[in-house]
């Protein structure tokens, strides 16, 4: 068999309205979007570590913590309402014109979630090199369960569990599994990507990581917490 040729994309935004530049603030001594480029060329996985971003600062840094290559994100994908695996579909066929080469996995690193470890992504990508899907995703086992402690909002102002059961879960134990989408690590075929850029196909698998290496950066106490965890003595692995 072949060797599959594979890309890594890391998405970073110059913008942030719930953490303000939170993507050149420095933790641990490094600019946060940094760990995960460093995490995907350590990896030793990829035959392109590729920076996407509409910031000319990240442009010049990322070089340095291992990117082989850089795309500037076109302004309409850069929006507070652009969605980022447009981006990513567009950084992949970008790259794939300038090295005359065709990819046959693409792999995303949140840059926001910075607590995984590079054993985590070779492991996802070995579980979705194993599996017949067009994506992986990752998360953790959810804190809420959708069919015995997560509730909605109904229209007249009462409130029920999001999913009703067949039968009454008495336990949380006997409910379905669920999980939190970490936002940590992203895989797909290559050609799944381009022809429908889209987190979720029918096949789409997970592949579970501990809630302690989970935490992905939304706010300012996201922030904390993760700088936390990786300044201090604490293990994330």
């Amino acid at each position: 068999m072949d060797e599959l040729v594979r890309i890594c994309t890391i998405t970073v935004r110059a913008g942030s309205k719930g953490v303000p530049g939170k993507n050149l603030r420095v933790i641990a001594g490094v600019p946060l979007f940094g760990h995960s480029v460093r995490q995907a060329a350590e990896s030793g996985l990829f035959d392109e570590v590729v920076v996407t971003t509409d910031s000319q600062e990240i442009l010049d840094l990322a070089p340095s913590f291992g990117a082989t290559d850089i795309v500037v994100r076109p302004p309409h994908m850069a929006t507070d309402t652009a969605g980022k695996v447009q981006a990513i579909a567009h950084a992949v066929l970008e790259i794939e014109e300038r090295r005359g080469v065709r990819f046959d996995t693409s792999v995303d690193l949140d840059a926001t979630s910075p607590l995984r470890t590079v054993d985590d992504i070779r492991a996802a990508v070995a579980l979705f090199d194993a599996s017949d899907v067009d994506s992986l995703i990752t998360g953790s086992e959810a804190r809420r369960n959708p069919y015995f402690n997560l509730v909605e909002l109904q229209p007249d102002g009462t409130v029920a569990v999001s999913k009703t059961p067949d039968a009454a879960v008495l336990r949380r134990q006997d409910a379905p599994r669920s999980f939190d989408m970490n936002g940590s690590i992203y895989v797909w075929k290559r050609n799944s990507l381009i022809e429908n850029p889209v987190v979720f196909f029918p096949s789409t698998i997970i592949y579970e990581m501990p809630q302690e290496r989970s935490q992905d950066i939304d706010s300012e106490h996201d922030f904390d917490i993760v700088k936390w965890q990786m300044e201090s003595a604490r293990p994330i692995a």
